[in-house]
């Protein structure tokens, strides 16, 4: 029970793994002067208002947009057991071998009187043989 619960949450942890390791995206920042205005992860940012169409204007600008860009990976290698040399195929074989049957359970215990149901009291013994526990 609870290594199949192990094993399911290695799993989705390691689907979790490569998915943010293969995501891209960009982060973009809209400054006014030296004043953050905006941040935006997945859509353009928004900008302050200062912007006008003078070109005049446009040259002297204070604000400025900063696009910081977070590549992911984009080539998986998937590689097989026989891509191995003979060696390290004998390590990884002995290896799963031996930490498979480490964990191997007990026998269960034999009770041979789990069935067995003691026979109905008389009397109670212990005030007739007047034996008390002190």
């Amino acid at each position: 029970m609870i290594i199949t619960v192990l094993h399911k949450g290695f799993a989705v942890l390691m689907t979790f793994l490569v998915l943010f390791s293969t995501v891209s995206f960009t982060i973009e920042k809209h400054f006014c002067g030296d004043v953050l205005i905006d941040v935006s992860v997945f859509s353009e940012a928004q900008k302050c208002g200062m912007d006008t169409d003078n070109a005049m204007l446009k040259s002297k600008s204070c604000c400025k947009d900063e696009v910081d860009v977070v590549k992911g990976q984009s080539e998986l290698k998937f590689s097989s057991f026989d891509d191995l040399d003979f060696i390290h195929q004998q390590i990884i074989t002995a290896f799963t071998y031996t930490f498979i049957n480490l964990f191997e359970g007990l026998e269960q215990r034999v009770i041979p009187h789990k069935d067995y149901s003691p026979p109905n009291l008389v009397a109670d013994i212990l005030v007739l043989d007047q034996v008390f526990i002190i």
